[in-house]
């Protein structure tokens, strides 16, 4: 069995999630989902992705709990923006973090953590220089978001992926 569904709770997900996405059902419809169902698991086999051992699973509660009240507070902060009830200035911008963080899945995490976040972008990532160029709505202060990004997101995920940090070339 495991020949034919690698992987069974991925094979059920995406079949699931290709009958709600094209309603209504049809048979071609239903067909089409098995056929996603079973081929994609074994594209997934193929690229033999390795396993992921979080290493600190209370700093990633932590940091999940740090997650949702940054992106809870950025809703605010952009919708007081969009409705002009922030008054001053506001200036978009982009900003260069140099980061420590080399381990893949954790650079995976911090973009979904950046670009999720309301008025973040995950821009670019030069993995030569370990630099990660980011696009701030509101640029008040470029060198409060290096700090912030890197106390609150970098130095957490190198603790749950159990990384060693890797100093930045200063440039």
């Amino acid at each position: 069995m495991s020949r034919i569904l690698p992987y069974p709770l991925l094979s059920a997900a995406l079949a699931l999630t290709w009958l709600l996405l094209n309603a209504p059902l049809t048979p071609g419809g239903v067909l089409l989902a098995l056929l996603v169902g079973l081929a994609v698991p074994h594209v997934m086999r193929a690229l033999r992705p390795p396993a992921v051992r979080v290493r600190a699973p209370a700093t990633l509660a932590r940091l999940a709990g740090i997650v949702l009240y940054d992106m809870v507070r950025s809703n605010i902060d952009v919708a007081r923006v969009i409705l002009g009830l922030r008054r001053g200035t506001r200036r978009t911008g982009f900003v260069a973090i140099p980061l420590d963080l080399r381990e893949p899945f954790g650079l995976a995490v911090l973009s979904i953590i950046l670009t999720a976040t309301p008025g973040t972008l995950w821009v670019q990532y030069d993995s030569d220089t370990g630099r990660l160029l980011m696009h701030l709505l509101d640029d008040a202060d470029g060198d409060a978001w290096i700090r912030r990004v890197k106390d609150r997101y970098e130095r957490p995920l190198m603790e749950i992926f159990g990384c060693h940090p890797t100093p930045t070339s200063p440039s």
